[in-house]
């Protein structure tokens, strides 16, 4: 957890459920209290012939202190079968140091897993001693936040609350996708799923159309990371809660209740979650800045598709030439913060989004094959949320992709909303 201010956290949401640290999953083992001259020779032998793979995290040789100030050494000689805690069950090397070195044998617990908190850390010691190491989210590279990251998370996190705050008092789930390397907004976007009654003289909704959203493409202050000196007008986070039950996220099929030819009304897609619209306008940004490069593309994938067949093997991303982009405020915006790009990007690796309500599964799983870095959120989804609520996408290890998941804890006054 990274803390900056009073008011502000960022919490990491790990990819396994929390255990209570006096609850964590244990495996028996065989031990036996050992002469201190004989540690380095048991030692190195039992790693031989009974290597503890699977508990790498588990000392091997616990030291208890005893009344008087001596000292008892403990180790452990290999694991114990579930079923079958016999001494007989012991593999035949570890039976001959027993009966060499005249050991007895007995039965303990050891915790299953590392530790991922310091409490959980002290509470596996008193069972036998682990070792622990702080987590820093080292996910492709991802490391812990410094102050300058922390703030520039903070700030895409507001922009994101204040995008689904809409003048007549309906909140929605928004989602804003960032290059962090030059803290640039790349698209960002709102809930288009539901039939909502169209204010008459509102201009801030989206007027009705199946028509996809703009990119966020060159903005003059793209570059500087977005902040509002006005925060969300007075109320409590229980009634932004309660004017929440049209969020797609947290309720995917709300769009059937509603009646999409009603008066004054405005109808979009189902799955125009909010994450979808902002990938979708990603792409079209891409698109808009290598507008010259359709026909090549096209070319170059029907070659890597004929390539690949012969050779059996994945066919491989054809790189762009950025000579044929004709538009140089185009390549600018492309290559700012960047040395050298010889190619278009790939989806959005290497971006970060802020949603404002934890994902669902088909979000999640969008953000899976964009090759998104991180992902941030400020509400749990404990309707159908996939990244910490109900589901930890973020730890299922068949995807051929994983990224870091945080929620942002956000001050009470960026919070309220006024009904």
């Amino acid at each position: 957890m990274n803390k900056t201010t009073d008011s502000w956290e960022i919490l990491h949401i790990p990819d396994k459920p929390p255990t209570p640290p006096d609850q964590q999953p244990t495996v028996n083992v065989f031990a036996s209290v050992i002469e201190p001259k004989l540690t380095n020779t048991l030692v190195r032998r039992l790693n031989q012939i009974a290597p503890l793979e699977a508990l790498r995290h588990v000392k091997r040789v616990q030291k208890k202190y005893l009344e008087g100030g001596k000292t008892q050494l403990s180790v452990i000689l290999c694991l114990a079968c579930e079923n079958d805690n016999q001494l007989d069950s012991m593999p035949h090397g570890v039976q001959e140091l027993v009966n060499f070195y005249q050991l007895s044998p007995f039965i303990t617990k050891v915790c299953k897993f590392d530790a991922l908190s310091k409490e959980e850390w002290e509470e596996q010691c008193k069972l036998w001693p682990t070792s622990y190491h702080p987590p820093t989210y080292n996910i492709d590279g991802i490391t812990g936040f410094g102050q300058e990251d922390s703030q520039s998370v903070f700030s895409f996190m507001k922009f994101a609350v204040e995008l689904a705050k809409s003048d007549h008092g309906l909140v929605v789930n928004a989602a804003v996708i960032v290059d962090p390397s030059v803290k640039q907004v790349i698209a960002s976007a709102c809930d288009e799923s539901c039939c909502w009654n169209t204010p008459t003289n509102k201009t801030s909704i989206r007027p009705c159309s199946l028509k996809q959203p703009e990119a966020c493409i060159s903005h003059p202050d793209s570059n500087i990371v977005v902040t509002h000196d006005s925060l969300l007008p007075n109320g409590s986070t229980t009634k932004l809660e309660q004017l929440c039950t049209g969020v797609s996220c947290l309720y995917p099929w709300q769009w059937s209740e509603k009646q999409p030819h009603t008066p004054n009304s405005c109808y979009w897609h189902p799955l125009r979650h909010a994450a979808l619209v902002a990938i979708e306008s990603s792409a079209a940004r891409d698109r808009q800045l290598f507008s010259g490069l359709g026909d090549f593309e096209d070319k170059s994938s029907e070659l890597d598709h004929m390539q690949s067949s012969f050779t059996s093997s994945p066919a491989k991303r054809q790189k762009i030439n950025l000579n044929n982009v004709e538009d140089d405020e185009k390549l600018d915006t492309l290559t700012e913060g960047h040395h050298c790009i010889s190619a278009r990007p790939y989806l959005c690796t290497g971006y970060d989004i802020y949603l404002v309500w934890e994902p669902c599964t088909m979000c999640a799983m969008a953000l899976v094959h964009q090759r998104i870095r991180r992902i941030f959120y400020a509400f749990p989804n404990l309707n159908a949320g996939a990244l910490g609520s109900v589901y930890r996408l973020q730890g299922e290890k068949s995807l051929n992709h994983r990224f870091a998941v945080f929620r942002v804890l956000l001050p009470e006054e960026v919070l309220d909303v006024k009904l």
